[in-house]
């Protein structure tokens, strides 16, 4: 692909310019922490110190541009001169003459008679900045200039370089580029200032990076028609300025039912006078819409039957965006985004696109490999490559993720050398199988990482474009994936923790950032697990690890953590804080609990529960609830989002939306009266379930019932319920077998149920394995026997252990706690915090080094204490990475101890039902068999033998193990004493 000089190429070009970034950010750690800018050193001071004077004393700084600059910087500067304003009151001046004791220059080389002589004077220098793409200096100078004392001086190496220099400055006085689009108020000062000593220069690592606005109705569609009338040049200038803030360059437009050149003949000219490089989708050639072609096409989309009709609508959209920037999509799929039909080939496919080259030279008058093209190996295209098609070496290969966030390919050595290089297309929404998600943020910012971070050093960053569906659900992940683009050095795994907490201050100032940007990576963790439209009542499990009662008290926890958050914000963030916090946190929770709640109502049905009736009653609430949330996004700002969350999302029944929200089905029960003829007998008024199971008492044959042992490890109370199955209360009575059993209640009356712990004495115990008994009493002699093992072993305390200690017959471990790491030189493991399910993953670093022996010892250490030899069975839960490399499939090794080594390949199994299963769980699980010889301490370890995977869980199945969604929480962990 020809282009000026490619982002972050020249060592010594990326050296210099990261060592000038450090320099700056050394200079600014004294600047107060009212500013926030991602990914940039502060250099703005709030407080007026000396300095250039941005805002001083009631004025401010005039803003000095080039009269032959760029209209795209002009718009940008126009905008900076408002944003000044927005924050302190003042409105600078706008000048082309440099005049007063501060000013501000703003401009492009050769373009901007003051910056290009100050260049020549060497007052600053722009010589590593000269033919960048997209580069840009921002530099305080001393008397710059005659009649002008200081002088911030913003320079870009193009157009777009000088725009990003511009609205870095916006974002770092307090302006966020979602002021618009999430409401974010702007902080206000009366001061503001740039120290003396600033300096940075910084440009993109990835040349190209941008959006695709897909999956766009009903919620994007309908409030564009009502905000602004569609699609048109009113839309789109409030979205290209969003993305220039944050730095993007390049989008596919909204296409299902729209057509971008066709619905507003302004949008073009638009988009190239404000900078924006435009792309068609990757089912979309030569610059035409799909809708354009249902408008004006004729014939079929069928190449073999219609090449010329074909080639004319094609070489109409070459016409339609002669003069502006783009980058063209080549080839093309099946009419609607559908594969192409079965007579297709590979022959047929690069006839296709020898023809649509040929245009490219006829109507652009260029030599084609000199203008911008990529093709999109989406879906079955990519069979096509692998089968042998190929396309010119100056082409961009966009490889795709499957649209689950995972990527299919990415370049091999060989690939790498190709002139157009490669780029990713990546998800955060889908619409198809197996199942559709668009309605809220699902997205990991650690998952987005570790993908990103593939294709980074896989050489597949030339161009990145993720689908953001409706945008407006998606603000963090999008900015963070079009941050790492820019610079994916300046966010290493071990800060992800801290982007989110600068987002979080910028958005909403420093005081509650940490605990908003907790509060967004547990939700964004949460619906990760399982996406909102996928869950069902029994997703997770309404016994084994009180696991349904967890999540969903965990999101309970969050809601009121948002809520509390929420009211210490001054009215003016509300809005804000609402859409990108509060509202996705209470609509998720909301969400979870209809349908755990749902699963608890058929549940309790089967055990002739009183409660299953307010279950059900619970889940209309819910499910109103829902509404409401909804309406009060619709309401916020005045009603300006109405529409953005009208996605319908409940009543799934395949991959398809449900044509409206349906509530999840609930049961009833006509409950009887123990005195009235026919009534239930009074004995089996009482029911009696025990934690970890959903079998009652009385049943028949059922004599007595036992809850999970008590264990000195984890000290955790267990519990019974007993619950009503009639309308009359009942009295009960409870008595223990032994002093040191405590109960929470030992008596009382019961009208629906009642929940019981039961817990011990632990310095009573008495060491060794034992069974303590409760006496359950009823109505009318009704008595029941519960068995509570203790487990409090000898030689062996919570003092003297080390590692993961077994409990309720599983260990269960978090990665990130390893007892020891091992890797050869050259190599190290890292962990990625936030990542997966449960806590964060491990991972191999290089990720694109070569494969591993298990001789080279590339692995993780797990000590554990097991209290019984036998058969074992690990279970190793990865993340969901796909074979993106061609070969065989990736592999790591298990053993425990010095046992038989057991080498997985975690790709050995290719089929759709088994893909359908990785992505739904958004983990890849394994089981191995193993044999220890007695008791005790033991080492599980795992080698990585191929780079890109991820581990996040291990457990061990001592005989325990129950089926749950995430599996058993930690075991008690003793880390290792060093």
């Amino acid at each position: 692909m020809a282009a000026p000089a490619r982002p972050g190429s020249g060592i010594g070009t990326r050296i210099m310019q990261r060592l000038l970034c450090c320099l700056a950010l050394g200079l600014c750690l004294s600047l107060p922490a009212e500013v926030y800018a991602l990914g940039t050193p502060r250099f703005v001071d709030v407080q007026g110190k000396d300095g250039v004077q941005l805002v001083s004393k009631g004025r401010a700084a005039p803003i000095v541009v080039g009269q032959d600059d760029f209209p795209g910087v002009l718009r940008a500067a126009r905008d900076l001169q408002r944003d000044i304003q927005r924050v302190s009151g003042k409105m600078p001046q706008w000048q082309t003459s440099a005049a007063g004791s501060d000013v501000i220059i703003a401009g492009t080389l050769g373009r901007h008679p003051l910056i290009d002589e100050l260049a020549r004077q060497g007052r600053i220098d722009t010589r590593t900045l000269a033919g960048q793409w997209e580069g840009f200096l921002i530099q305080a100078v001393t008397d710059p200039l005659p009649g002008v004392k200081r002088a911030l001086v913003i320079a870009g190496s193009d157009k777009r370089g000088s725009i990003y220099g511009i609205y870095t400055l916006s974002e770092q006085i307090g302006v966020s580029p979602w002021h618009w689009w999430a409401d974010v108020p702007v902080s206000r000062h009366a001061a503001l200032s740039v120290p003396m000593n600033t300096r940075l220069m910084d440009k993109p690592v990835v040349q190209y990076r941008g959006i695709f606005l897909n999956d766009e109705a009903p919620a994007l569609t309908n409030w564009a028609k009502q905000r602004f009338g569609g699609y048109n040049r009113k839309f789109y200038e409030q979205l290209f300025e969003l993305m220039l803030r944050m730095r993007a360059n390049y989008l596919w437009p909204a296409m299902w039912g729209s057509a971008f050149y066709d619905d507003d003949k302004g949008n073009g000219e638009l988009a190239d006078m404000m900078g924006i490089v435009m792309g068609t989708s990757h089912h979309e050639p030569m610059m035409r819409a799909h809708q354009e072609w249902l408008r004006h096409g004729k014939g079929p989309w069928d190449y073999s039957r219609n090449a010329d009709n074909l080639r004319a609508f094609w070489a109409q959209g070459l016409r339609n965006t002669r003069d502006y920037e783009k980058v063209i999509t080549m080839a093309m799929r099946g009419d609607g985004d559908e594969p192409m039909s079965e007579s297709a080939n590979v022959a047929l496919l690069e006839r296709i696109v020898g023809d649509q080259r040929a245009l490219i030279g006829q109507e652009l008058g260029k030599d084609p490999a000199a203008v911008p093209q990529l093709w999109a190996l989406y879906k079955e295209v990519q069979e096509y490559y692998e089968k042998g098609m190929r396309v010119p070496d100056d082409m961009l290969l966009l490889w795709c993720d499957d649209n689950w966030g995972n990527i299919r390919r990415l370049p091999t050595l060989d690939e790498r050398k190709r002139s157009g290089g490669a780029g990713v297309y990546y998800h955060f929404d889908y619409v198809g199988g197996p199942r559709s998600y668009k309605w809220l943020n699902v997205t990991q910012i650690a998952k987005v990482w570790e993908q990103m971070n593939l294709a980074n050093e896989y050489g597949a960053n030339r161009l990145w474009i993720v689908n953001v569906g409706d945008l407006k659900p998606m603000e963090v992940p999008t900015e963070f994936f079009l941050a790492y683009a820019w610079n994916p050095q300046a966010w290493p795994a071990e800060k992800l923790p801290a982007y989110l907490e600068a987002w979080a201050a910028r958005e909403f100032g420093a005081q509650h950032a940490g605990r908003i940007a907790s509060i967004v990576e547990r939700y964004t963790r949460y619906n990760a697990r399982r996406r909102p439209e996928q869950l069902e009542p029994t997703t997770y499990s309404l016994s084994a690890y009180d696991e349904a009662e967890r999540v969903v008290n965990d999101y309970k926890a969050l809601v009121e953590e948002a809520r509390q958050v929420g009211q210490a914000l001054p009215k003016t963030m509300q809005d804000a804080y609402f859409q990108l916090v509060e509202y996705p946190v209470r609509a998720s929770a909301n969400a979870l609990d209809m349908w755990v709640s749902s699963g608890r109502n058929a549940l309790y049905a089967r055990q002739g529960r009183a409660t299953t009736n307010d279950m059900a009653a619970r889940v209309q609430r819910l499910f109103d609830r829902d509404a409401e949330l909804t309406r009060q996004y619709h309401g916020a700002n005045r009603g300006k989002w109405n529409h953005m969350m009208s996605q319908n999302r409940f009543g799934y029944t395949n991959w398809a939306q449900p044509y409206r929200d349906v509530m999840p089905a609930v049961s009833r029960l006509r409950l009887p009266e123990p005195s009235a003829p026919g009534g239930i007998r009074a004995a089996d008024q009482m029911g009696v379930v025990v934690q970890g199971s959903q079998a009652v008492w009385p049943a028949y044959g059922l004599q007595h019932m036992s809850v999970p042992a008590l264990d000195v490890f984890d000290r955790q109370p267990r519990y019974i319920e007993l619950f009503n199955r009639s309308r009359e209360p009942f009295d009960y009575a409870l008595k223990a077998s032994h002093p040191w059993v405590r109960l929470s209640h030992a008596a009382g009356r019961i009208d629906k149920e009642q929940r019981i712990l039961v817990d011990v004495d632990w310095n009573a115990v008495p060491a060794g394995s034992m069974e303590a008994e409760l006496t359950v009493s009823g109505p009318e002699g009704a008595k029941l026997i519960v068995k509570v093992p203790v487990h409090k072993p000898e030689g062996l305390s919570p003092q003297s252990a080390q590692g993961h200690v077994e409990s309720r017959g599983v260990v269960a471990i978090e990665v990130e706690h390893f007892s020891r790491q091992h890797a050869p030189q050259g190599r190290r493991w890292l962990r990625i915090p936030g990542y997966g399910h449960t806590l964060s993953g491990m991972t191999t670093m290089p990720a694109a080094a070569p494969a591993l022996r298990v001789e080279d010892g590339m692995r993780l250490e797990y000590d554990v204490h097991l209290f019984r030899g036998g058969e074992l069975k690990l279970h190793a839960t990865l993340g969901p990475t796909l074979k993106f490399q061609p070969g065989k499939g990736f592999r790591f090794a298990v053993s425990i101890d010095d046992g038989p080594l057991q080498e997985v390949n975690v790709h050995a199994d290719e089929s759709e039902q088994y893909w359908n299963q990785l992505v739904s769980d958004g983990v890849a699980k394994f089981v191995t068999t193993h044999h220890v010889d007695r008791p005790g301490r033991h080492t599980v370890k795992f080698w990585a033998l191929d780079p890109g995977l991820v581990l996040q869980r291990l457990v061990i199945d001592a005989g325990g193990l129950q089926p749950s969604y995430l599996g058993p929480p930690e075991s008690p962990y003793y880390p290792i004493k060093r």
